[in-house]
């Protein structure tokens, strides 16, 4: 079963160490110290590829997390290409689900307010000016910020100290040294004996192997390449394999290779070790964005020339070579390609002239997967779409700015982008959502039934934003083309969609006349999501403001009946919390409670920052009404606290925004200003999930939901 999440944590979201980490022991100190200083908050690493800069701040991370009281966070950039989305790239990182209209800009420095925390970016010399500027706005605005950095040059950012990573030692480096300590050769020890758990350093073994530490220059990445050999060769083969292969490359000088081109040495060296089928395999898995799984590799990499069949065998080859790093996860083992071994294989799959195929493969493996998702999201696996499409993101991310960036491929773009509409509006990634939209959108400008659900998706983008002219512009827009194309599905989800946004503007007749449309025609089943539930809930809310909640409170246990039955729970949860608004107006405040309260734990297991900042008002008016003045005035603090970070309070609707202002005055009322202001500042330190624990009030109470994933 996938772990309920609820947003941001205290103790950030640092990738697990894989390998046991050798030497830098001064180069940490030194790191640890500058990291301390008060003067020093932004730190680079710097050094060629290869020589540990990523696996040194992941080190030093480790070391320090316990220092920063609001958690040590990693984002990295090495396969983002567009500069503008560095900003939302590290905000996706930390866990931001910024639902808002709002500037990125403005959301990440909001977030990061005052907090403490570290901020890892790995690889950043692609986008060297997007970071400086982004690290300059944010350490202007955040006085407890630091950043680590790593690149392969500096960021000539204002503030940086830039720390130079080097290779490690290698023997002879220090006068008197004993080889057996030597950081590089206890590197390649290391990891010979995780390959053949009988190797030894021994005094028959320590002059080859510290030769060998020299040739490859103290290069992390080359020594660990050349350990793996240790399964076919011995030390000594290895070594003269290698002597060989950099006198071809230096020609008859005895002058060392620039460092560089050692490790190019080491990895084309690898490259030639593997077999054809390993070599075309590597190739093709560059395309891949983070880490991937067997299945994908499978689809993507298989054919002319490389059966199906032969794919897995293929890949735990690669692991067993040191070329890919292979992690298991709650649901299965993933792999992922080395930032430099990748680049390595993507200059070979543009040799062999494949790249554009690879990519297509790429981008149809994850619309097939979007389009799964999409079709059992309203099932008993929901929640485990969820998390495996949130896991996907890197490559949904890549697959899209294929489409994007190739003449012709934006209509797949925007079938990809529509079809994860779940992924935009329930994940927490509105902004991202409305940003690849606009864009592909603009590119496609003939109507089409693809075109249309691309907008009535822009149109519900818009609402959870809060941004109800810009859900109608689209929401129309999608009608008229739909019309034009016969294509009266579309119409239907169009009006629908303009429902919606008559909600959210307080017209409650023409909201109650759209949705009722949309519920007739969905009635039989169809289009449950985005469909027939949401409008079914939306009415319910239109009855409850129209004072009708009775008449609400029926249409909702219909639909808690149809979630139940086919295993929903994201809507399952709006329909809870509803149904505690409706049985609030009906003077039955306990069984509201409770429903609030359950509507909150089932939307722990989604992102679902924007419900669960509705239900926060519904329990602070519940607890209200119960004579719990101090505990609503904090409930509030923290709800109006989250909704700044991810997105516009109350989504910007009349009816909850004077809700919440009536809370307010009698919060007010009761415990007089002074008292109100203490708790409500009470409120706003807690992070997302102590709101959750303080709203529900847990202490042993009944145990989460357990849906089938």
């Amino acid at each position: 079963m996938a772990t309920p999440t609820a947003g941001w944590r205290r103790d950030g979201n640092l990738p697990n160490e894989l390998t046991n980490f050798v030497g830098r022991t001064r180069l940490l100190a030194n790191l640890r110290q500058r990291l301390q200083e008060p003067e020093t908050r932004l730190v680079t690493l710097t050094g060629i590829g290869g020589v540990g800069k990523s696996r040194t701040a992941l080190r030093i991370a480790h070391m320090v997390r316990n220092q920063f009281s609001d958690g040590v966070w990693f984002a990295d950039l090495a396969r983002l290409q567009d500069a503008g989305m560095v900003r939302h790239t590290i905000t996706s990182a930390l866990g931001i689900a910024d639902q808002s209209a709002r500037s990125a800009e403005e959301t990440l420095s909001d977030w990061v307010g005052d907090r403490e925390i570290l901020l890892i970016i790995d690889t950043c010399e692609h986008l060297v000016d997007a970071c400086a500027r982004l690290f300059e706005d944010l350490l202007k605005t955040s006085p407890r910020l630091r950043i680590l950095a790593t690149s392969r040059q500096s960021l000539n950012a204002q503030g940086e100290y830039t720390l130079s990573v080097p290779p490690l030692a290698v023997p002879g480096d220090v006068p008197g040294e004993n080889a057996f300590t030597n950081e590089s050769v206890q590197l390649f020890s290391a990891r010979a004996s995780a390959v053949v758990p009988s190797f030894e350093l021994d005094e028959r073994n320590i002059e080859p192997v510290s030769e060998l530490c020299r040739r490859l220059d103290g290069i992390p990445l080359a020594i660990e390449l050349a350990a793996v050999r240790l399964r076919a060769l011995s030390v000594e083969q290895i070594l003269a394999l290698l002597t060989d292969r950099f006198s071809l490359l230096a020609g008859a000088s005895r002058t060392a290779l620039p460092r560089h081109q050692t490790l190019r040495a080491a990895i084309g060296w690898s490259h030639e070790l593997c077999e054809p089928a390993e070599r075309l395999l590597w190739a093709r898995l560059s395309v891949f964005a983070g880490d991937f799984e067997l299945e994908a590799a499978r689809y993507v990499c298989a054919g002319e020339g490389l059966p199906a069949e032969d794919v897995t065998d293929l890949v735990s080859s690669l692991v067993e070579k040191s070329i890919l790093l292979s992690e298991g996860t709650p649901s299965g083992h993933r792999y992922r390609l080395i930032d430099t071994l990748r680049s390595y294989g993507e200059e070979w799959l543009d040799k062999l002239g494949e790249k554009q195929r690879i990519q297509e493969r790429h981008r149809d493996y994850y619309l097939q997967l979007a389009m799964r998702g999409e079709e059992a999201w309203s099932g008993a696996r929901q929640v485990y779409w969820f998390v495996r499409m949130r896991h996907e993101h890197d490559n949904i991310r890549v697959a899209l700015d294929y489409c994007l960036r190739t003449p012709g491929e934006a209509e797949a773009g925007l079938r990809l982008l529509s079809s994860l509409w779940f992924m935009w509006v329930v994940c927490g990634l509105a902004r991202e959502g409305r940003l690849y939209l606009e864009k592909a959108l603009s590119l496609v400008s003939q109507p089409s039934s693809v075109r249309c659900k691309a907008l009535w998706v822009l149109s519900y983008v818009h609402s959870v934003q809060g941004n109800t002219d810009g859900a109608v512009e689209a929401a129309e827009r999608c009608s008229s083309d739909a019309v034009r194309v016969g294509d009266s599905g579309a119409v239907i989800l169009a009006t629908k969609m303009l429902g919606t946004a008559a909600v959210l503007q307080n017209d409650l007749q023409k909201a109650s006349a759209l949705l009722g449309v949309a519920i007739e025609f969905h009635k039989t089943g169809r289009e449950l999501n985005p469909g027939l539930l949401p409008s079914i809930v939306e009415l319910s809310l239109v009855l409850t403001m129209q004072n009708e909640p009775a008449e609400a409170e029926v249409l909702l246990q219909d639909c808690v009946a149809v979630c139940t039955q086919r295993g929903e729970l994201w809507l399952r949860s709006y329909a809870m919390y509803a149904m505690a608004m409706a049985q609030q107006a009906m003077g039955r405040s306990a069984e509201a409670l409770q429903n609030a309260r359950e509507s909150l734990r089932l939307k722990r297991y989604f992102h679902d920052v924007l419900g669960i900042g509705l239900v926060i008002e519904v329990v602070a008016r519940l607890v209200l009404d119960q004579g719990q003045a101090d505990l609503a005035s904090r409930l509030l603090g923290a709800g109006q606290q989250n909704w700044r970070s991810f997105g516009m309070p109350q989504m910007n609707s009349p009816f909850f925004n004077a809700e919440h202002d009536r809370c307010i005055k009698e919060c007010r009322k009761l415990l007089g200003d002074e008292a109100h202001e203490a708790a409500f500042a009470a409120g706003k330190r807690l992070n997302l999930e102590e709101l959750i624990e303080l709203a529900i009030g847990e202490c042993g109470e009944d145990a989460d939901p357990a849906p089938a994933v």
